[in-house]
């Protein structure tokens, strides 16, 4: 072994080893306890990126930490290989996208080799390939056999840069989330949707299960299902015989009511637009404000517009005469399509009536205090009712209560509950996803194709232009088919699917990735499942977070799964910056980890991504952090082998409990407490919560003190054998961090094989423990001294040294003591007369 720390050498010797030794596999087991780590699966699109890295390196420690504990880990790898990225380059450069993609998975499953990820590459999947995506033909099957998967006309969101249709949760702040600068559009197309609705109040309920996960992304999802429960009601319009019904959670406010507000494409608005003495206006106004309707529902800041219709209607309550109006913020799939505009009580409406100088009735006070006026900013606080009839005087939570209860009585409303979360609509105008196996016959209408056609494979002889439809459309020996009822000349559905229904189910196939009777092995799913802990990004919260739980659910509904939801425990990693920003090529911050590899060696890049912040902040890449890194890792190579033949030849030791104190030199008492103390932290910390950042500090710590024993191991105060545990023990808690070095040095001292197959090291209470603590004593709340006490001492041997503190004394000066507190080894306080 060479004396200078070479990591390219050693880091490529020992992943041949691994794979030789296929550490990394793992298959179902009874009789041992399993543990599915997971993290989110890449797309292919070139290279990996550090924010790849940082997510397979947490991930990695987890895995070899819990294989060394004695858990059977499962920890796989696939890729998530449909998509845009792949036909823009079909389109760019003329390639087919399955060559792009399959380039791409070649490089960065290289790439991860390289890294020393712990994967069991025999599990790989990718979801281009039909092996793969006919189980997504199979579960659209089964959803649209159960109401679950349809078909209608529908206002989409559409991006026209990808020519594609994008679903609500894909629109970030009005813009396409591939293209943040892009402006989505509305159009209204035939569209394929999951009825992820259906699941909705079971998707809220379960999260009460989910006590492992980040409650900012429960939060996240709590929002975006958005339950409402509030009240329907009925305003008749004036002069036609139609009702508008809206939906409030705050009936209280209706006295407060200052308009009718109706979205733009809502379908009284044509009925108005026949019966309108200024039909053109109104017309022009309408395709004015629908014009900018995506982003105001998404930009409460964005400017208010609106147009009188020139209709009124009667608010059934108070019986007053309220203007209909419609406004750029009303969105048709959401509740009714309509909302009443209380001014008063609600910001966005105060903003809009404002605007358009509508009048500002207030009908809620404050239960105690005097009510401000209504300017700039409404009152939408619970309070007292005035102003409104019968109801005045009551409080909001009666009145709410007592009106949805009348309108029900009277027959002009009821109550009700909404949710804000819409239908997954799945259609993409796109060749590179799933073909959605149904068929359109003349005479048969809809037709599913049968289980015993799939897969619908994707034609190789598509043409890529990126004008039009989808590039499936052009394909006539795609379109033209027959009809499996009648037989009969049919035409193929061209939309493919939505590629967030590949990664809604994709880590049950991982259980079992050959499996031909069904997208899943169920007794391989019952071993591994459920995934024991998920790493992944914040930015996924609301997509894929909530997509798999729904697959899951309805998975469960067909008999696959028994259980309700598919993880346990979340983890949410911070991205990677540099100089302040997400790293991006348009920026030019973008930092290469083969680059980083090349120079430094990827356990120098595995280890300054678990050291430089903790897991779940972002890391601010800084080339001085990675240069620390590495010096670290070649002053433990120098140390280690420094001593490495001297340990070789003496005795080992192992279990808890080895070493008696008693037998134990100063130095050596020093050396093992550091090693113990290191311990415990790692130890704790992948149980619990994950602290790399702190757990890697005290191996720096460790190997200071190392350094600075150097005389007591010449002269022998510190023996070779307990020098030996010591740095044994130091070699186990980095090999979770950096594998290579860790069996390089491993070997060194005189082991065979790798750490991954050894147990992962007890620490010793005992050794652990200071021998001696340091603590301060206040007087009358001022530090005055400090005295250093034997770690167990008794609180009154504490107060007993205190006393007699020659410091304390001097302090003191002979006043009188009224009390002595003890804070167990943190603090003695000491309260003199009329002080207390």
């Amino acid at each position: 072994m060479s004396a200078e720390y070479n990591p390219a050498e050693i880091e490529a010797r020992w992943q041949k080893r691994w794979e030789e030794q296929r550490l990394f596999e793992a298959d179902a087991n009874p009789a041992k306890r399993k543990y599915y780590v997971l993290e989110m699966w890449p797309y292919p699109s070139g290279d990996i990126h550090m924010g790849h890295v940082r997510n397979y390196t947490i991930g990695d420690a987890l895995a070899r930490y819990q294989r060394m504990g004695g858990y059977n880990v499962l920890h796989p790898i696939g890729w998530d290989a449909f998509g845009l990225p792949a036909e823009n380059a079909a389109i760019k450069h003329q390639r087919h996208p399955s060559e792009f993609t399959f380039s791409s998975i070649g490089r960065m499953k290289g790439q991860l080799k390289r890294l020393g990820i712990s994967y069991d590459w025999r599990r790989e999947i990718a979801t281009c390939v039909p092996e793969y995506y006919r189980w997504n033909q199979w579960f659209f099957l089964r959803m649209f056999e159960r109401g679950l998967a349809y078909r209608k006309k529908s206002r989409v969101n559409w991006c026209p840069v990808c020519e594609t249709v994008l679903a609500n949760e894909q629109v970030v702040e009005g813009c396409c989330w591939r293209h943040e600068g892009t402006p989505v559009e509305e159009r209204e197309l035939e569209q394929w949707f999951l009825k992820i609705t259906a699941y909705a109040q079971r998707l809220l309920d379960d999260m009460k299960t989910l006590d492992l996960w980040p409650p900012r992304v429960l939060t996240m999802q709590e929002n975006w299902i958005g339950k409402s429960e509030g009240t329907e009601v009925d305003f008749e319009v004036k002069g036609t015989g139609d009702r508008i019904r809206v939906f409030t959670t705050r009936v209280d406010t209706i006295y407060g009511c200052a308009a009718i507000l109706l979205a733009p494409d809502h379908p009284l608005v044509e009925k108005l637009m026949a019966r309108s003495d200024a039909a053109v206006a109104l017309r022009e106004a309408a395709g004015r404000i629908k014009a900018s309707a995506v982003r105001a529902r998404l930009d409460v800041n964005l400017e208010k517009q609106g147009a009188f219709t020139g209709f009124t209607a009667q608010n059934p309550y108070s019986g007053e005469i309220v203007p209909v109006w419609l406004a750029n913020f009303v969105v048709t799939g959401y509740g009714t399509g309509a909302v009443m505009a209380v001014p008063a009580h609600d910001q966005r409406d105060l903003e809009f009536c404002t605007a358009f100088g509508l009048p500002v009735p207030r009908v809620i006070v404050p239960h105690d205090g005097e009510p401000q006026p209504i300017t700039t900013e409404a009152f939408v606080e619970y309070g007292r009712l005035i102003d409104s009839g019968p109801y005045s005087g009551l409080a909001s939570e009666e009145a709410i209560d007592r009106m949805t209860r009348d309108a029900e009585a009277k027959g002009f409303g009821k109550a009700s509950v909404q949710f804000r979360i819409r239908d997954w609509g799945i259609s993409r105008q796109r060749y590179w996803g799933t073909p959605i196996p149904v068929v359109y016959c003349e005479k048969c209408g809809i037709v599913p194709i049968p289980d015993s056609e799939l897969p619908v494979v994707l034609p190789a002889s598509a043409r890529f232009t990126g004008q039009g439809a989808s590039p499936l459309a052009e394909v006539s020996d795609f379109v033209s088919t027959r009809c499996p009822r009648c037989h009969g000349p049919a035409r193929r559905e061209t939309d493919t699917m939505d590629t967030f229904v590949d990664s809604s189910w994709y880590f049950y196939r991982y259980t079992d990735p050959e499996t031909t009777g069904g997208p899943l092995d169920p007794s391989a799913v019952k071993y591994w499942f459920p995934v024991d802990q998920y790493i992944g990004g914040i930015e996924h919260a609301i997509l894929h977070l909530i997509y798999m739980r729904f697959f899951t659910k309805v998975m469960q509904d067909l008999g696959l799964v028994d259980f309700p939801e598919p993880v346990a425990r979340l983890f949410t990693q911070g991205m990677v910056i540099k100089d302040g920003a997400k790293m991006s090529k348009s920026k030019g911050n973008v930092v290469d980890p083969n680059a980083m590899c090349d120079r430094y060696g990827a356990d120098t890049v595995r280890l300054y991504m678990l050291f430089a912040a903790p897991p779940e902040r972002d890391l601010e890449w800084t080339d001085a952090g990675i240069e620390g890194a590495f010096r670290f890792l070649n002053r433990i190579y120098r140390l280690v082998m420094e001593h490495a033949e001297n340990l070789r030849d003496s005795p080992t030791t192992s279990g808890k409990g080895r070493w008696r104190l008693a037998n134990l030199t100063s130095p050596e008492r020093q050396l093992l407490r550091k090693t113990h103390q290191a311990l415990r932290h790692i130890t704790d910390d992948m149980k619990v919560r994950w602290h790399f950042n702190t757990d890697i500090a005290l191996c720096m710590d460790w190997a200071n003190f190392l350094a600075s024993l150097e005389g007591e191991i010449q002269t022998g105060r510190v023996r070779k054998e307990v020098l030996r545990d010591s740095v044994e023990t130091l070699v186990l808690m980095l090999s979770i961090f950096t594998p290579h070095i860790a069996d390089e040095l491993w070997e060194a001292l005189g082991n065979s094989g790798s750490t991954l197959s050894v147990p992962w090291p007890v620490w010793d209470a005992e050794l652990a423990a200071e021998e001696e603590l340091e603590i301060p004593v206040q007087i009358d709340g001022k530090v005055r001294a400090r005295i250093r006490v034997a770690a167990g001492v008794d609180e009154e041997e504490i107060r007993r040294r205190a006393m007699e503190d020659q410091k304390v004394l001097h302090y003191l000066d002979g006043r009188r003591v009224d009390k002595v507190i003890v804070v167990p080894r943190k603090l003695i306080s000491i309260v003199t007369q009329g002080q207390g």
